[in-house]
């Protein structure tokens, strides 16, 4: 019989810590942390949460099932998730400034995509017609998204999309067009917020779009919200029926999904038991109960003073690094930016968002090629996108974001040089190229040592030790 200090054997492998169980996992997570630690991250959906948000995420509620609601459980046992779940409620409508008695939120989706989904469920019918920014403009796959020969997501699949652009001229939603082509369609729901638009949005006009066809207007607004919650940005609340947010871009928390609904606007009958009905039973299981407990305790720091600081910094390094590139010739989608993303347009310099992406991999520069505003296909995206969330994060200021943009301008010189080194367009013969590069390997050199500089959110850099097998 075992007792309280020792454990059947059985059952040892339980209490033992995980670089003893598994070391190959132990050390995968060591390099992890190594890489980001020693590399800049500038990818714009990316960010560093918190030590507090990590502790809460790997916590011991990692252990309990909850279907249902607070009060409405299908399990046991659930009095403190139920207090838990709530105060993440209270949370969530205090950051973003919203009245309990207008606004409700579930905040129980996985992610971002399943909130978005969850959202559809719930107001609109299959086949129903559907708007959202096309995604070689900036929109995202949840928003309809489908090329001539195939529907790629769910929402085009199931919803009748039909996309909405980009003005050609001045790369910025066209509203106008938008309004005609709603006038043709006339859709069930239009869907704002996108996936690579570095404006902000006019959610009035588009407010008017859906009210003149009875239409629900929901944004997706999870590459801002962290900017929405600090006031940095328009305010999508204020005309939107629902708002959807993924938790760990802007607002720094875990990977996870929220979803608000405004319960008195005309269509809203009945919205807050759509909404938490579409989430359970209809497209999503139990609830992740430490993941609960990270965005709560995200969302509590990000309703602090500080953070509101951290937001405006976030802006700040964002148009810094717009104005470096600019300063160095490079085109830029919208010519700069709003918020904390950046859109590189590389078909100038006759480059794809690929090989830039490629070399910037090579160097500790973490990016994302990306279709940019008249790219035929997302497959060949001719640019790439960046993002200053992460930067910030690591206490990074405009000074610093000048290095940044040193780093990138070099990394696309080195680019343009290794192309011509390939002697074809094939991407393998350009990384055979870059791989016996001088230059790439002291780029690298460079941005590990600037990078290893700044401190890096819960990890206590002063002991950390480069893990055996990188080569750095």
């Amino acid at each position: 019989m075992a007792n309280i200090n020792t454990p059947t054997d059985y059952n040892k492998s339980l209490y033992a810590p995980l670089a003893e169980v598994d070391p190959e996992v132990q050390s995968l997570i060591d390099k992890e942390t190594w890489r980001q630690f020693s590399g800049l991250e500038l990818i714009a959906s990316e960010n560093l949460t918190s030590l507090a948000a990590m502790q809460a995420n790997g916590s011991i509620l990692t252990n309990k099932y909850s279907e249902g609601l607070p009060g409405a459980r299908y399990y046991g046992g659930n009095e403190h998730i139920d207090v838990l779940e709530r105060l993440c409620q209270t949370r969530a409508l205090k950051a973003f400034h919203l009245d309990p008695e207008t606004w409700g939120v579930n905040v129980q989706p996985y992610s971002g995509s399943t909130a978005n989904f969850a959202t559809f469920t719930a107001l609109i019918s299959p086949q129903d017609r559907i708007m959202g920014l096309g995604l070689p403009d900036g929109g995202h796959l949840t928003h309809g998204y489908y090329t001539a020969k195939k529907k790629i997501s769910a929402s085009s699949i199931y919803f009748q999309s039909f996309p909405y652009a980009l003005d050609p001229a001045t790369q910025l939603i066209d509203y106008a067009e938008l309004r005609k082509k709603a006038a043709l369609f006339k859709p069930r729901l239009i869907i704002c917020g996108a996936s690579a638009y570095p404006r902000d949005w006019e959610y009035k006009t588009l407010r008017e779009i859906a009210d003149e066809h009875g239409a629900y207007l929901v944004c997706d607004m999870a590459h801002t919200s962290g900017l929405v919650a600090a006031q940095e940005l328009n305010d999508p609340f204020e005309y939107c029926d629902v708002v959807t947010t993924t938790t760990h871009k802007t607002l720094r928390g875990p990977r996870a999904g929220l979803i608000f609904f405004n319960k008195k606007r005309p269509l809203s009958a009945d919205i807050e038991n759509r909404v938490n009905m579409a989430v359970f039973p209809a497209c999503q299981g139990g609830p992740h109960n430490n993941t609960i407990a990270a965005i709560a305790t995200s969302l509590l720091l990000a309703a602090q003073p500080e953070f509101k600081t951290y937001a405006k910094q976030v802006v700040a390094n964002a148009r810094a690094l717009a104005h470096e590139l600019v300063q160095h010739k490079y085109t830029l989608q919208t010519g700069g930016t709003d918020n904390h993303s950046i859109l590189w347009d590389l078909r100038p310099l006759k480059l794809t968002g690929s090989k830039v992406e490629k070399i910037c991999d090579m160097v500790h520069i973490t990016i994302n090629k990306n279709a940019v505003s008249g790219d035929a296909s997302a497959q060949v995206p001719g640019g790439i996108r960046l993002g200053t969330s992460a930067l910030t994060s690591r206490s990074m200021a405009e000074a610093d974001i000048k290095q940044v943009a040193e780093f990138l301008h070099r990394a696309v010189q080195l680019s343009l040089e290794l192309q011509k080194t390939a002697g074809s367009k094939l991407l393998k013969d350009f990384v055979r190229a870059a791989e016996a590069s001088a230059e790439v390997k002291k780029l690298k050199e460079d941005v590990g040592t600037f990078s290893r500089s700044f401190p890096l959110p819960g990890v206590d850099v002063r002991g950390l030790v480069k893990p055996e097998g990188i080569d750095d």
